[in-house]
């Protein structure tokens, strides 16, 4: 994989070779020291030629219709001779660290369009269900000339707060007749998000969907609008009908050119570049513990002493960390 040159990657990219696309991709989810240094030199060649595209985040329970509502959406787009990528983060096994990959299958148009890519991704574990170099993939589709990149999220009941992080706008999608939506509401999800659609609004459906819309806006006129020039509207759609899915996009155009005109659009991706620099930090400096001989050599035993309650997690941890330390100034790279 990684025995083509950079500019090999560079060239595929930028002139939307689908397998080079595919290719680049798996370069920068490999975990592998090698393919992750060129990976990183990749990435900083293509920085330039990123930013045009419209970044959305959807996230929603399983069951709320992602699938289907992702792709009539891209396909409404892909009509208006938009180029859309799909980004399908799927749940990965906690024994294996296989995913289903199934959003191709059900994605069935979309998948077979030209101007569409769909790449599914295990989540890895990570938090936020999103995958661990969803960023990075989503900044290779934006070079390679997508107008739309779409991050669709597990939507697992974890924190959405990293592919918020990442995205320009974010949409919940949520069900009506399903119980009590109120119970439904977390009002984290509800601060990240910058719309909420009512899906399955079709048949018999319609009225409680009707009833649902009403009961999240006055859920949502409780509290603060992350931004002063956008409160969050609730919206009704059916993905099964194609009905409401015209509404949503003219929602996402109009946020775009409010913030735009306040200069808030250009603050929010500046201040995401940021965070997602330190969360590349933290990333970083877990992995380095980790591998780090000291750490290795004594953490078994250390484990052990507070299994056995003789030393506290606060010593211990701490002791964790000196050894870290350590080994920073015996190389000379420490407090640098």
């Amino acid at each position: 994989m990684a025995t083509d040159s950079l500019e090999t990657y560079i060239k595929g990219v930028r002139e939307s070779n689908r397998r080079m696309l595919a290719k680049t991709i798996t370069l920068v989810e490999s975990a592998l020291p090698a393919h992750q240094a060129l990976a990183a030199m990749i990435l900083d060649r293509l920085l330039p030629h990123t930013g045009q595209a419209i970044r959305l985040g959807i996230s929603g329970v399983p069951g709320v219709g992602k699938s289907t509502f992702i792709e009539n959406f891209g396909m409404s787009l892909v009509r208006k001779n938009m180029r859309v990528a799909v980004l399908a983060v799927d749940p990965s096994s906690s024994r294996s660290g296989g995913s289903i990959m199934a959003d191709k299958t059900r994605m069935e148009k979309l998948v077979l369009e030209e101007k569409a890519f769909i790449r599914p991704s295990p989540t890895e574990g990570a938090l936020g269900g999103v995958a661990r170099r969803t960023r990075e993939a989503l900044l290779i589709c934006e070079a390679a000339g997508f107008d739309v990149v779409i991050v669709e999220t597990v939507g697992v009941g974890q924190s959405e707060t990293r592919v918020a992080s990442m995205v320009d706008f974010f949409l919940v999608l949520m069900l009506a007749g399903a119980g009590d939506e109120l119970q439904g509401i977390k009002k984290g999800i509800l601060e990240l998000a910058d719309a909420i659609v009512i899906n399955k609004a079709d048949g018999d459906n319609i009225e409680k969907a009707r009833l649902a819309k009403k009961a999240y806006e006055n859920a949502l006129s409780l509290l603060t609008p992350s931004s002063p020039s956008w409160r969050p509207p609730v919206l009704t759609c059916s993905a099964l009908m194609g009905t409401g899915i015209e509404a949503l996009w003219d929602t996402v155009l109009a946020y775009r050119e409010k913030l735009a005109a306040t200069g808030e659009f250009d603050q929010k991706r500046r201040r995401q570049s940021l965070d997602w620099m330190w969360v590349l930090v933290e990333e970083g400096l877990k992995a380095r513990f980790y591998s780090n001989r000291e750490v290795q050599a004594h953490l078994s035993k250390i484990q052990q002493a507070v299994e056995n309650g003789t030393v506290s997690p606060t010593v211990a941890a701490n002791d964790l960390l000196l050894l870290l330390e350590k080994k920073g100034r015996e190389n000379g790279n420490c407090c640098r």
